[in-house]
């Protein structure tokens, strides 16, 4: 049986989409919000100036950086002025201020790594991948605990960057468009297309998503010939609409395009489900 948490998300402003902070109840990560608006206002936050992760993102873009720092305040004037991309900070501290520099180092090393292999978010603006700091064993386990902590607090702040999703019991859907030979699942998180997908490479000309959908592809597949990739990872997207549409390289409804092996469309099998 899953066992259920409290967190507990405070809005400094009593603004929803100002500075804000988020915990889990009995744990000491904290996750401050700080939308690149109100840096100055978060010059008042004493915890911001301790060693800290913190995510760098886009509302528009699925890209971040991700980064660590023994002050977060004096940190941020440097990327202010280098990196256009981002509106919102993510700041992850410890409550009791108890993180080192090798730990939060550790903790970049994990998060970078977890990042580019759950692949949800673009991680080009990290140019190079750290080294996992050599940590004593207690400390190890403290950190890697802790970090398991601050993938909760991301997810649950709509950022599911370190979020990885696994198939349990989910019925297979199967993407049934010419020139596509892909298999999914629906979960919560999203709709998975799992690893060895075979996909076109070219878009239609109109296609708005072509964008993001080339970078993915160069970092998650490899060419098969001229005109087709093969994935070489799970990818999780938002909705069975986004995971259509990314395998087929054209806008396209999920709900119907994905069927099940004895030929029902997802919309039907939920359907179904919902009603009965």
């Amino acid at each position: 049986m899953t066992k259920g948490k409290t967190i507990t998300t405070y809005l400094i402003d009593g603004h929803p989409n100002g500075i804000r902070t988020c915990f889990i109840s009995n744990k000491i990560c904290k996750a401050v919000v700080v939308p690149r608006a109100k840096l100055m206002g978060a010059k008042k936050r004493s915890e911001l100036h301790q060693p800290a992760l913190y995510i760098l993102l886009s509302d528009s873009e699925d890209k971040i950086y991700i980064g660590e720092t023994e002050d977060f305040l004096s940190r941020i004037r440097d990327h202010e002025a280098k990196k256009s991309f981002w509106e919102q900070a993510i700041i992850f501290v410890s409550k009791d201020n108890d993180l080192t520099k090798s730990d939060v180092k550790y903790l970049e090393y994990l998060a970078i790594k977890q990042a580019q292999e759950t692949a949800r978010y673009t991680t080009d603006e990290n140019k190079t991948s750290p080294k996992p700091t050599n940590l004593p064993e207690h400390q190890l386990a403290f950190i890697e605990e802790f970090f398991e902590d601050l993938c909760t607090l991301a997810t649950s702040l709509g950022v599911p960057v370190f979020e990885t999703v696994k198939q349990k019991n989910q019925e297979l859907f199967y993407h049934c468009r010419k020139s596509v030979t892909a298999t999914g699942f629906y979960s919560e998180s999203g709709f998975t297309v799992l690893k060895g997908a075979m996909i076109p490479i070219q878009t239609s000309p109109v296609f708005v998503g072509k964008k993001k959908r080339d970078e993915k592809l160069k970092l998650n597949s490899i060419m098969v010939d001229k005109e087709t990739v093969k994935l070489e990872r799970d990818l999780t997207f938002k909705s069975p609409s986004a995971a259509a549409s990314f395998c087929y390289g054209k806008a396209s409804n999920g709900w119907t395009t994905w069927v099940n092996d004895t030929g029902q469309t997802l919309d039907e099998v939920y359907r179904n489900r919902i009603e009965n």
